[in-house]
């Protein structure tokens, strides 16, 4: 891909820039890749906590982050400062750039570029606790009255208006899904191109001799439901639920658990992987934008039984690669377990290819085919002249 992008980019300075550096998880890895298409790339992002043994996926880059990394107990407490991030993610000088490429679901598509840079932002999705998520965020988190509260949706107005503000200084958007896209559209009032994120695919094997057990798997945070899912296995005690993960939730999931339910916590990918392989379905019940794990979970021939909303419409063929539920209810869950043990025909092949369109390989083809139409394009005269409506 190097070669490819040689007689292209040979000359182009570009800057990947990311709202926050702490975690692995699913933004991180689209980050990866974006520096596995463009190795030449500078790294920015409001802070970088990353110790030296789990920064292998930023190939040895070096970040340059805000103001906020030196502010007092910002390593665990981060997410407090969010007030001043976009102060912080504006101070970033980026002028020396040809090329600016966001991965954002905060405030890393706020940073400043002029009218000679060409700025590409492939969003997550809009800050979900300042927009359409605001009511659920506030219930979960006792924000909905008082004082606190008060202050809470002045911040999260502020934040919207600085929001939809800095939106026009984004020359053209990628979404990970077409729910995304639909978000964006109705947030920033832009067109997405839809470009779904990596999922390491072959690093899971198909195995067709399923084991009796449902496995759940994510961090335990409310919107996860994986409570829900708990709770609904509890009046199926027939049927046996194993849990992995862990977060705030987990000390009052732990205090209800039923016998037939197996909570392991946080477990490495080795054993997440084990238990994907064998498990005879992988249930959700969160509405997610893109959702990686159902997609792994059918990388492993597993299929999936989901809330119908959100991106796993887009990843999971219902009737072949899973089944849907309406709602998010336990007995939703319960008759989806049911139609599944009823009659469920899983085709191990069937659901491994249909993971097979989420791969890193197709990721990276799309991206790079995309950002060098831009760039092209921006090179030989208004990027306005792309569509900006493109599924690729």
């Amino acid at each position: 891909m190097s070669n490819f992008l040689s007689s292209d980019f040979a000359d182009c300075r570009i800057a990947i820039v990311h709202d926050w550096l702490v975690s692995y998880a699913g933004s991180e890895r689209v980050v990866e890749q974006m520096l596995a298409c463009f190795p030449q790339a500078d790294v920015f992002a409001t802070v970088d906590f990353f110790p030296p043994e789990q920064r292998r996926f930023l190939a040895g880059k070096s970040v340059t982050t805000t103001f906020i990394q030196k502010l007092p107990f910002a390593k665990t407490r981060y997410r407090n400062y969010l007030p001043l991030m976009p102060l912080a993610i504006e101070q970033l000088d980026l002028s020396g750039y040809d090329l600016v490429l966001s991965s954002s679901h905060a405030v890393a598509k706020g940073v400043i570029t002029g009218p000679d840079q060409l700025h590409i932002c492939y969003c997550h999705s809009p800050m979900r606790y300042a927009w359409d998520m605001q009511a659920q965020y506030l219930k979960e988190s006792g924000l909905e009255k008082g004082f606190k509260g008060l202050l809470t949706r002045l911040l999260l107005h502020r934040i919207r208006i600085w929001d939809r503000h800095n939106s026009a200084g984004v020359d053209k958007f990628i979404a990970n899904s077409g729910f995304i896209a639909r978000r964006i559209e109705k947030t920033y009032r832009r067109d997405a191109a839809v470009i779904y994120p990596c999922v390491a695919v072959d690093e899971f094997d198909v195995r067709a001799d399923k084991e009796d057990f449902y496995l759940t798997a994510s961090r335990l945070v409310p919107y996860k439901k994986i409570e829900l899912i708990v709770r609904a296995f509890a009046k199926m005690p027939d049927r046996q639920l194993v849990v992995i993960g862990d977060g705030p939730c987990a000390r009052d999931i732990a205090r209800n658990v039923p016998p037939n339910v197996t909570l392991m916590g946080y477990q490495p990918f080795s054993v997440l992987k084990d238990y994907m392989q064998r498990a005879k379905a992988f249930v959700f019940a969160a509405e997610e934008d893109f959702g990686i794990l159902p997609v792994e979970a059918q990388a492993c021939g597993t299929p999936v039984i989901a809330f119908g909303k959100g991106g796993l419409l887009e990843t999971v063929v219902d009737g072949t690669s899973g089944l849907f539920f309406d709602t998010q209810t336990e007995e939703a869950i319960i008759g989806a377990i049911e139609r599944f043990e009823d009659g469920f025909k899983a085709d191990v092949t069937q659901i491994r290819a249909n993971a097979e369109r989420f791969s890193t390989a197709c990721f990276q083809r799309r991206y790079v085919d995309y950002v060098l139409n831009c760039y092209r394009e921006h090179r030989s005269g208004p990027v306005s002249k792309l569509p900006d409506t493109l599924t690729v």
